[in-house]
């Protein structure tokens, strides 16, 4: 497993697109949460009467939730990274490469796998310093430091399920712009098409259980949550059985991009 990843690293370690896209999720995230916590989103403009709906938002434990579902919106940039890594391997011919070098598909693609659960777990302990440094200066009190900590968990497999999501597609068709292109299509207009659709004609919104919209109900945004929680009435799905859906896509993702890795010719 060692040996695997250093080969990665030393695949990426130079590779200006991985610093740019690495580096907007990790600049991006914390500026664009510190513009929310300090009034981006008030009501009646900038002056003294006016009000910030996410105030508390970024005390603990709320801060775990709002870090989350903020970056689920971002981790769309390490996601297109794993495509363009993934897709240059046939560009360049180094997946062939690798294979002359005595690897089979199979350690070729997990390699891959490694990759991207290292990455998620790099994302996941971000978040977490950034929770830490958002919540200690937000919050008078430590005390519910580690309430509802178990969205930090969930942000790790949002991450996962969006970086396996990326890997299956770039090992599908092989190609980043195609790839890219359809992974943005897929996730910002036709999963929410066919979750709207489907949630429109049953009475349990089976639609929120689509492959990425599974994860992102384990992370919603604040001011949704709270004004779900004031309506009451209509069935509704446990955050148990999302994280559950969210492991299943993660495993059809892995048999898929094996089963299509094996049966192709490189």
């Amino acid at each position: 497993m060692k040996d695997l990843l250093g080969i990665e690293w030393l695949k990426i370690k130079r590779y200006r697109t991985f610093w740019v896209l690495a580096g907007l999720f990790v600049l991006l995230l914390p500026l664009w949460n510190y513009e929310v916590a300090n009034g981006f989103l008030k009501i009646g403009g900038g002056g003294k009467n006016s009000v910030n709906f996410l105030s508390t938002a970024y005390t603990f434990p709320q801060v775990w939730g709002n870090l989350g579902f903020w970056g689920s919106i971002f981790i769309m940039f390490i996601t297109i990274l794993v495509i363009i890594i993934t897709t240059n391997e046939y560009a360049f011919r180094t997946n062939r490469q690798n294979i002359i070098d005595g690897w089979n598909k199979m350690q070729f693609f997990h390699a891959k796998i490694l990759l991207i659960i290292l990455l998620s777990l790099a994302a996941t302990l971000y978040l977490f310093v950034l929770g830490m440094l958002f919540g200690g200066i937000n919050s008078g009190s430590l005390s519910r430091l580690f309430s509802e900590f178990q969205q930090v968990g969930y942000f790790f497999l949002l991450s996962l399920d969006y970086l396996g999501f990326g890997l299956f597609l770039a090992i599908w068709i092989k190609k980043s712009g195609l790839a890219i292109g359809l992974f943005l299509l897929y996730s910002l207009i036709i999963e929410n098409i066919l979750k709207g659709s489907i949630n429109h004609f049953t009475d349990v919104p089976y639609g929120n259980l689509l492959p990425l919209q599974a994860s992102d109900e384990l992370l919603p945004f604040p001011l949704m949550q709270m004004a779900k929680a004031m309506i009451s009435g209509g069935a509704t799905i446990s955050m148990p059985v999302y994280a559950m859906v969210a492991v299943f896509w993660c495993a059809v993702y892995y048999l898929g991009g094996r089963a299509i890795l094996m049966k192709n010719d490189w």
